[in-house]
């Protein structure tokens, strides 16, 4: 059964084109299509609806020591309010999951994961808690909207005093309150603009929605779908579960070393990550070059030899060319080198580029 979010009959009243993802009835572009919304982040605002993200509150005094041995990240030096992006590992050193830990104090943290994998997760760390902990699946009580682009500050400050905006990324405010409505403000978003992503209650997800768009009407403003959202966090090279990522691939094999803490004390996998040594295959960014667009799940080559495969790829409205990421043999190719994947037989000319794509100038 496909679920819907608090937003659907927004959406529906929006002219938004509904698709199933992760279970969820959503948006994946409205009327404008998916090119001037992408643009429209790029350049000044957009609103996304990820309500279908799952939200889990890890508390109690081993709360810490839990999330350090479940995740790959380090917790212990976090302040109240910080947020802290993290693989989590399966005994083999494979993804089971990415997703965000944000702290709200010494016993309490606030997890999101991804919707696809929510219930997943949640069993994973039930499976895996020990001590004085609870993990509490608290998915079906929020609605989270993401605001993002060059203009999502100026739009914020209409309905939010100061205090409520966090000053720095990947922090979060938690007793906020947006157009009179309390919610959990968080400097964070997935398409490598500045912005905020708003957690509050369900049944207040319409009304925040209406007010956001509201203020933003002057910004330019517009509702985004998962489209959008797609090939925003595809120019900002941000990896995707399921796609850059999964069971098999480890985190370091993704290009996510930095969330992978191998000097702290034991976590799942970290025995695997050690026997493994250093990865194998890496990902890496191409820019086509030649005709045609390069799509997931194709052949990688050097001359005759296959390299290995695409993970997500697509035209980028904003930079105006297609790209791709990739994952392939370690010492294959290097930033400069030429490729080629394998479209329905046809061979497409690549060029190995740096990641991100795209970075917005500070």
């Amino acid at each position: 059964m496909e679920l819907k979010t608090p937003l659907y009959d927004a959406h529906v009243k929006a002219g938004g084109k509904i698709v199933e993802f992760g279970g969820y009835l959503l948006p994946v572009q409205y009327g404008t299509g998916v090119i001037k919304e992408h643009m429209a982040v790029r350049t000044q605002a957009g609103l996304f609806d990820v309500s279908h993200m799952g939200e889990v509150l890890c508390e109690g005094k081993d709360a810490l020591a839990n999330l350090n041995q479940i995740l790959t990240n380090d917790f212990t030096n976090m302040v109240d309010g910080q947020a802290r992006y993290s693989p989590m590992c399966n005994e083999h050193g494979g993804t089971v999951d990415d997703l965000i830990v944000y702290k709200k104090s010494d016993e309490h943290y606030f997890v999101v994961v991804n919707a696809a994998n929510k219930d997943k997760d949640y069993q994973w760390m039930l499976r895996h808690q020990f001590g004085e902990v609870t993990f509490k699946d608290v998915s079906s009580e929020y609605a989270q909207l993401a605001l993002q682009g060059p203009k999502a500050m100026e739009i914020l400050k209409k309905l939010t005093a100061e205090e409520n905006i966090p000053e720095k990324y990947y922090h979060a405010v938690f007793d906020a309150e947006v157009a009179g409505i309390p919610c959990i403000v968080s400097k964070t978003g997935y398409t490598g603009e500045d912005g905020v992503e708003l957690y509050l209650a369900s049944e207040k997800a319409e009304e925040m929605w209406d007010a956001l768009l509201e203020a933003g009407k002057e910004e330019g403003l517009v509702p985004c779908g998962l489209g959008a959202r797609d090939t925003l966090r595809m120019e900002a090279a941000m990896p995707l579960y399921g796609h850059e990522m999964n069971d098999d691939i480890t985190p370091l094999e993704t290009g996510l070393k930095f969330a992978v803490k191998m000097a702290k004390n034991d976590f799942i996998g970290k025995s695997a990550l050690e026997e493994k040594g250093t990865p194998s295959i890496k990902r890496i960014g191409l820019k086509v070059t030649g005709r045609g667009i390069i799509r997931e799940h194709q052949d990688v080559y050097v001359g005759d030899k296959k390299i290995g495969h695409t993970t997500s790829g697509t035209h980028c409205p904003y930079l105006g060319y297609p790209i791709a990421m990739a994952l392939v043999d370690a010492d294959s190719v290097e930033i400069g080198d030429t490729v080629e994947a394998d479209v329905r037989g046809r061979r497409v000319a690549a060029e190995v580029v740096a990641l991100p794509f795209y970075k917005r100038e500070k």
